[in-house]
Parts: structure tokens; sequence; C-alpha cells
């Protein structure tokens, strides 16, 4: 695999979740899934066609090519592994999201791996829901607020390790892989 930027890993990623919900990707949409302005997104998009990773037409939007689509499957399972994982020690939902979107392009393939199979373990063995309850029960007993680091750039208010603040429980099961076929960087 190439050795991308995360803003390129970024955008294809993107690009392959605004296709798979809309069948299409626009400029105007992959703006909207990243929160940057569409005039970004078309500076990106001709850095990817130029390196044969999209194909742009204009007018008629952005698709991504076979290497381009392979790169994409990969980061959005890193993604779900991850994201998986840290709503399961209940990390809040929109927190897991931001923060396994950063670890998606610093964590080895062997770690998302042990990850992976660590979400599938605890989704699939009996006793496991005893486990996870404990768990919470421990961080519930902490209730000490967990300080913001100077270099966080996420949204909210401070959080108590125990988990959501709106009570919400993560499914335990682990998102799915598309065709059998393994994501992860090797």
């Amino acid at each position: 695999m190439r050795n991308l930027s995360r803003k390129a890993e970024d955008y294809l990623e993107a690009i392959l979740n605004v296709s798979l919900e809309k069948g299409y990707a626009k400029t105007k949409d992959i703006a909207a899934e990243l929160s940057v302005r569409p005039p970004t997104v078309v500076e990106m998009v001709r850095k990817l066609d130029a390196m044969g990773l999209v194909t742009h037409r204009r007018y008629e939007g952005v698709t991504l090519t076979s290497e381009g689509r392979n790169i994409a499957e990969v980061i959005k399972y890193r993604h779900e592994t991850l994201q998986a994982f840290l709503t399961l020690i209940r990390v809040p939902e929109a927190t897991a999201s931001r923060d396994a979107c950063i670890m998606e392009h610093e964590l080895s393939p062997n770690t998302i791996e042990q990850i992976r199979h660590f979400v599938e373990f605890i989704g699939t063995e009996p006793g496991n829901t005893d486990l996870l309850r404990r768990f919470e029960d421990f961080c519930r007993s902490k209730q000490e607020p967990v300080p913001v680091s100077p270099g966080y750039r996420g949204q909210g208010t401070l959080q108590s390790p125990a988990g959501a603040v709106d009570g919400s429980q993560p499914s335990m099961a682990p998102p799915g892989r598309r065709n059998g076929r393994d994501r992860s960087l090797r």
C-alpha cells in the first residue's frame, strides 16, 4: 500500500463512505462528510486524481479507482475496528468516532488485528456481558472527571471514566467484514 498522508487517507475514506451511502460522490457531499469547504475538496481530489486513486469528472463527481477503493476499504476497516473497541470500553460514540479517525493512521496492522480479535471475542463469548457490567461498575466507582489534555481537539464536556454521558449502551457486535476479506494493512 502507498504511503499516503492522513489527509489523503481521510479523503479516500470519505469518498468511499459517501459513495456507499448515495451511490456517487459529489464534491459538496465529500465536503460535508469532512466538514470542509468544497474548494478544499476540489484541490485534494485533483491531487488524488493525479496519483491515480480517484477519477474526477467535473459536474459528474468522484469515483475511486481500484487502488483507491482498496486503500479506502483498509482505512474504513481500521476505523470501524477502533470505533468498535472504543465504544466497547464505553467511550461515548461521537468521541469514539473522532478518536478512531486519529488512531486509524497510527497503529500497526498487527495491533489492529489484535483489537479486532478482542472485540469479536468480547462480543461472542458467554459471560462477557457480566465482565462488561463489572467494568461499568468499576468506572462508575471512579467518578473523577477525566482531564482534557492540552493537545485535545475534541468537542464537548469533560467526561468521567464511567462512559457515555447519555447512558447509552454501545453495541458489542463488531463491524462485519465485507466479502470476508481482511482489510488490515499488511
